[in-house]
């Protein structure tokens, strides 16, 4: 299985976590999955009346230096230790 298909796998399977994952944590995959499908930020950080998603850019922008591929990769890790957190895989 290659990297690609590995990562739609996690991205799908972070949907059957036993408990939802923390803010941190949802912010943590949130943008590897940006940054590992779309790239770079492509957007205006947003406005301070939208603290959502000024988060979730913010989140994007902190690891925007990291290729599609180390954002895959890392984005496994993740999902691989929340559920190892949860006790289940």
């Amino acid at each position: 299985m290659g990297l690609k298909e590995e990562f739609e796998e996690h991205a799908e399977k972070v949907k059957t976590l036993p408990a939802a994952p923390s803010n941190d944590d949802m912010l943590i995959l949130y943008g590897l999955y940006k940054q590992a499908t779309v790239g770079p930020v492509n957007t205006d950080r947003p406005g301070m009346f939208n603290m959502r998603e000024k988060y979730k850019w913010d989140a994007w922008k902190a690891v925007e230096g990291k290729s599609k591929e180390e954002a895959m990769g890392d984005y496994i890790t993740k999902v691989k230790q929340l559920f190892e957190a949860a006790g289940s895989s």
